[in-house]
């Protein structure tokens, strides 16, 4: 089963849409974000939020 962290992100719509894409570029190489929904408000802001998986690690120790 897969778990995922999100992260929510709120750009304003004074905010270009190079810089946009620059951020969640950014958010994508190094910290292994994925796109999970934009929303775009009538004003022209937009809200993002992001996800990556959870990796759920076991022990190997036995005892």
């Amino acid at each position: 089963m897969l778990d995922y962290s999100y992260m929510d992100i709120f750009i304003p719509r004074d905010l270009t849409r190079e810089a946009a894409r620059q951020l969640l570029t950014e958010h994508a190489e190094y910290g292994q974000w994925e796109l999970a929904r934009v929303r775009l408000h009538p004003d022209g802001s937009r809200h993002v939020r992001l996800r990556r998986k959870v990796m759920r690690v076991r022990s190997t120790l036995t005892t």
